[in-house]
């Protein structure tokens, strides 16, 4: 797939996120012609760490003025178009302009956006400065112009301050109530899904604060792989082998690891030096 424009910079992307992009398209161009004027892949696809089976498609829609009630109604109808022909993968983002763009995620209004292919009209958490800096230079363009034809704004501070905050406000509470055997978290974080998400999530964190650029999980764990002491190595490939990146190869778990308990004990407690690494001293 590649742009529609000639100057857009050209991706082959997997054909499950093809077929869904281009019926999503096909919906809204007869539902409402000329409503959308860019649409962007960003998240794994466009860190080049999408995995088929697994992976969300992730999506910034970009319109040339705000979005009037019959605009979002029929937007509403297309995702639900789209997701009732292609179930999986989710087909997931936010409904922006091209102002909203220049003038920084900050700035940007409550927007309709779709989470786990469900339409929804303001809140979206994918409006933040990871999904600016990915437009900048990341994204794969179906339509309109390419990365770097388009004004995003985008600041190195507010990016990690955000992060920052992020790690404060998700992460540490989360790692609280992960320590809690018996609560909702703590139970989620026997299964492997939760624990690469949140061993792989924090790396990832830490990550853009150390190098003031955005990396997918996979690349977030070979990072912690260079970047943590051994010990903390078997709880990373672990993360890594339930996170099933096609660019690392799957270890075989260590033993201890085989055992779920010692695993949550072991991503908690990653999740925690993580966590105090980060914010230490910044």
């Amino acid at each position: 797939m590649h742009g529609e424009t000639g100057n857009a910079r050209k991706r082959v992307v997997h054909p499950s996120v093809e077929a869904v992009v281009r019926g999503y398209l096909a919906h809204t161009d007869r539902l409402c012609p000329g409503l959308v004027e860019g649409l962007y892949l960003t998240g794994s696809i466009a860190l080049g760490d999408f995995r088929p089976g697994r992976s969300d498609i992730d999506f910034v829609v970009v319109t040339a003025q705000r979005l009037t009630a019959a605009d979002v109604a029929a937007l509403k109808q297309a995702h639900a178009e789209t997701r009732g022909r292609f179930r999986r993968p989710h087909f997931d983002g936010i409904h922006v302009t091209w102002q909203d763009l220049a003038a920084g995620f900050a700035s940007c209004p409550g927007v309709p956006y779709t989470l786990l292919g469900k339409f929804r009209t303001a809140g979206a958490f994918e409006v933040n400065p990871v999904t600016w800096a990915v437009l900048t230079k990341n994204a794969v363009s179906v339509r309109g112009p390419a990365p770097g034809g388009f004004e995003v704004g985008t600041d190195p501070d507010s990016l990690r301050d955000w992060t920052l905050g992020n790690l404060e406000d998700y992460w540490r509470r989360r790692h609280i109530e992960q320590s809690r055997p018996l609560s909702p978290w703590g139970v989620a974080a026997l299964g492997g899904r939760a624990v690469a998400w949140g061993v792989l999530g924090v790396s990832r964190l830490h990550h853009t604060l150390a190098t003031g650029e955005i990396t997918s999980k996979g690349g977030a764990g070979r990072y912690a792989l260079e970047t943590f002491a051994p010990d903390w190595h078997p709880v990373i490939e672990e993360a890594l082998r339930l996170h099933g990146s096609v660019s690392v190869p799957p270890p075989a778990p260590s033993r201890p690891l085989r055992n779920p308990f010692a695993r949550r004990r072991a991503a908690t407690d990653f999740i925690a030096m993580v966590v105090d690494d980060a914010t230490a001293a910044r």
